[in-house]
């Protein structure tokens, strides 16, 4: 269980009214997890917040994640060039390796047992307005059900969402997802805490894998 959270994480493992698009920025963001289960929890509990920063630029996105129990993960996705490059450094789940894979249009496949429904309120959430979305999964014996605030006036990927269909749009500025995994729940809870429009080094969206990074076929969550 506790191999499966870090490998959870690492995949779910990215102030005024915002009206225009921002296409260049840097993005902060901070997951919370929680668990009924009392051996659960203690497990969250040392893992505690996971903070993340998304630097975002020309159709190109950076998600640095860097946590002491996790370790840390770096993805880099070239929206143009339906590229993404991940690499992570952990030591309980392969050491530093990554991975380069296109990106394409999910498959029938992709999409099985997954249904997205849009409702018809809104939220705004630091100034921007986000459409909400609510997202049913059930794949490899894991049930999930995710609540997400998205919005399209940040020119910005998710990982996370990269698999989903048309039918979602925007960059998500709070995510809840509930697993159910062996009758137990865990809540994990991924909210946008700042939102800045400033210029970002073109040398951050480098697709070359850092020194001493093992290439592999998949990195395991991703």
């Amino acid at each position: 269980m506790k191999k499966y959270l870090f490998v959870l994480l690492v995949a779910f493992s990215l102030s005024a009214v915002a009206q225009e698009q921002l296409l260049e920025g840097v993005i902060a963001s901070k997951m919370t997890m929680s668990s009924e289960s009392p051996e659960v929890q203690a497990q969250l509990a040392m893992i505690g917040d996971i903070n993340s920063v998304t630097y975002f630029k020309d159709n190109k996105t950076r998600t640095e994640v860097n946590n002491p129990m996790t370790g840390e993960a770096v993805n880099i996705i070239d929206s143009e060039a339906k590229k993404m490059l991940v690499m992570m450094n952990n030591p309980m789940a392969g050491g530093k390796q990554y991975a380069i894979k296109d990106i394409t249009q999910p498959s029938e496949e992709d999409l099985k047992g997954m249904t997205i429904t849009k409702a018809d309120e809104t939220k705004t959430i630091l100034g921007y307005v986000c459409n909400v979305y609510h997202v049913v999964m059930s794949k490899d014996g894991v049930n999930m059900t995710m609540d997400i605030f998205s919005t399209e006036k940040i020119n910005a990927v998710n990982q996370q969402t990269t698999t989903f269909s048309e039918e979602f749009k925007g960059f998500p500025m709070y995510m809840k997802m509930t697993m159910n995994q062996m009758g137990m729940d865990i809540i994990m809870i991924n909210e946008v805490t700042e939102v800045k429009g400033e210029a970002v080094d073109a040398e951050k969206f480098n697709m070359t894998p850092l020194e001493g990074y093992k290439k592999v076929d998949k990195i395991q969550g991703m």
